[in-house]
């Protein structure tokens, strides 16, 4: 690896920069597709400088990089293990694209370890409480990538009151797929300057429903090659049934042994199957005999819906 250059009195657009000259850690989970928040067509005019820096920062961001230093200092008060700032943006020798803006490495018997800092939400406890959300595992193998390193402790603040870390090891299965998803985003997509094709992620979902929300009411004459993709929607859409029917059996199966019990143990496995209260109200008769009321408690919101007949 190379010291591309030091982010030291850097501005966030020059910073911003630098960062498209390359794919850095946070990236890489919104090009394997499992990043919930960011979608691949967001990374890809972000690299090709179609986005503005006020579109990419946001609360969440800059309350991650204020809290930083306090998950620095809690962890080197938990662990013993001294923090220090590489406040550098570093490049892959081998692989130029990939490039790692470190938020700390620590020196354990003579190797030099990665750290990276996180926070989330009190929801999110349980995930970070079994493991490393998988977003951020792409991160840190990322970053063992670039720098050669092979371990990194990645410690988080979740829910402002819960400190937790971990150890990670490098991957060298997981790298090489890493290598190989950058490698074809970089070439095909950011130096072509070729739109991407869509994943499947929650983030591409939501980017698509918000940028065609309005509907023009006309009608297009699809390409050829979509019919391949109607094939695949059909296909899939007949597995989903029939996996749906399995999973009901088996459900209706454990069922039939809980019987009139609410809680069930097998293992280290909790079953429950307790009683719901489901609460409606009568639109049609709300709306018949209190319009008035009905309206101002009304809401409405529209959206496009997918039908593939």
């Amino acid at each position: 690896m190379k010291r591309l250059i030091s982010t030291v009195g850097l501005s966030r657009e020059e910073w911003l920069g630098w960062r498209r000259m390359g794919i850095g850690g946070s990236d890489v989970s919104v090009i394997a597709g499992v990043n919930p928040y960011r979608s691949i067509y967001e990374l890809w005019e972000d690299k090709m400088g179609l986005r503005n820096p006020e579109e990419i920062e946001n609360e969440y961001i800059h309350f991650g990089n204020v809290l930083e230093p306090v998950v620095k200092a809690e962890f080197t008060r938990r662990t013993g293990l001294k923090i220090r700032n590489k406040r550098v943006i570093l490049q892959s020798d081998q692989y130029p694209f990939m490039l790692a803006d470190l938020d700390g490495t620590i020196n354990e018997n003579g190797e030099m370890v990665i750290f990276e800092a996180k926070t989330a939400t009190e929801y999110k406890k349980d995930v970070w409480q079994k493991g490393v959300p998988e977003e951020y595992m792409y991160q840190i193998q990322h970053y063992m990538a670039v720098t050669e390193a092979k371990k990194t402790y990645i410690a988080a603040l979740v829910g402002g009151n819960s400190f937790i870390y971990h150890e990670v090891y490098r991957d060298e299965n997981m790298i090489q797929e890493i290598i190989k998803m950058e490698e074809r985003f970089w070439k095909e997509n950011v130096l072509k300057g070729i739109e991407p094709e869509a994943d499947g992620s929650k983030a591409t979902t939501d980017f698509l429903n918000q940028k065609y929300k309005k509907s023009s009411g006309k009608e297009i004459e699809l390409p050829k090659e979509t019919m391949e993709l109607i094939a695949s929607y059909d296909a899939f859409s007949e597995q989903i049934k029939r996996l749906q029917k399995q999973k009901d059996k088996v459900a209706n199966q454990i069922r039939s042994y809980m019987k009139d019990c609410e809680k069930g143990i097998i293992g280290d496995r909790r079953i429950t199957w307790s009683p719901v209260e489901t609460i409606s109200i009568d639109k049609k008769r709300l709306q018949a005999e209190q319009k008035d009321i009905y309206e101002k408690y009304t809401t409405r919101s529209s959206n496009r819906r997918l039908n593939v007949a």
